[in-house]
């Protein structure tokens, strides 16, 4: 049976449209915006950083997971010192992936903010949690990184490669985040984000990651956090256009 012209462009829009869906359905969950709202804390940290003080004048804007989260913990000497006087805002959300980033970034958490510098580092979780490919990871943070450049065009990305985790180089998820590293390093373009891995400031030199800088082998400690900031301190105040702040 000869079909018409109309049925013809119908079954084209019909079999485009499934191609559509079937590209959706098989999408990795890392891309794909997802919200943890069962989880009433969750949801009250959201709402309290959509009012938070600090937003409105905004310098630097920390994005990122529980290691993140921690700089309001065993972090918190060391936000005081390095970032606090920058009216940063720390973003920070324990146990988030790169899906629940990118809700939250949908949904209102950089709007209505100029900050100079967004200091992300994400991913862990998407291997500790789903075990998750190293490519879907860089996927989800090429995504957070787009829409940062959507909703900030003006602002700048120091992108932090994922930390080590495991106690020896060979543990798998440590591997599986190292592998992710190589990927998301190649998404800086020194214009408008900037790649800094600084994994090494946290190991001894055969690899091994003590526990007296991360006592889980996951989460740094007061000291752990300390490393940090004076690793990356050089990096921030040449994008921020300042003077390091000294040790």
């Amino acid at each position: 049976m000869k079909m018409t012209p109309f049925a013809t462009k119908a079954l084209a829009m019909l079999i485009a449209g499934c191609g559509f869906f079937a590209v959706a359905q098989n999408s990795p969950k890392a891309v794909t915006p997802e919200p943890r709202s069962k989880e009433k804390w969750w949801v009250d940290r959201h709402q309290k950083k959509l009012e938070a003080p600090e937003r409105e004048k905004a310098k630097i804007v920390y994005i990122g997971d529980s290691i993140v989260h921690g700089f309001e913990n065993a972090g918190k000497a060391t936000w005081a010192k390095y970032y606090a006087p920058r009216n940063s805002l720390n973003l920070g959300f324990s146990g988030d992936r790169t899906e629940n980033v990118l809700w939250r970034l949908d949904n209102g958490e950089v709007d209505n903010i100029k900050p100079k510098l967004v200091i992300m580092m994400i991913g862990t979780n998407n291997t500790g949690h789903r075990r998750d490919k190293p490519a879907d990871i860089a996927a989800g943070i090429k995504a957070i990184l787009d829409k940062l450049h959507q909703k900030l065009p003006e602002t700048k990305v120091l992108l932090l490669g994922i930390f080590p985790r495991g106690a020896k180089a060979d543990d798998p998820l440590r591997v599986n985040n190292e592998e992710a590293n190589a990927l998301i390093e190649k998404f800086a373009d020194n214009k408008n984000i900037f790649y800094l891995n600084i994994n090494k400031t946290f190991l001894a030199d055969d690899g091994t990651l003590p526990r007296e800088i991360m006592p889980d082998l996951l989460h740094p400690n007061a000291k752990g956090y300390e490393l940090w900031a004076e690793a990356i301190e050089p990096t921030v105040a040449k994008l921020l256009g300042e003077t390091p702040i000294s040790k």
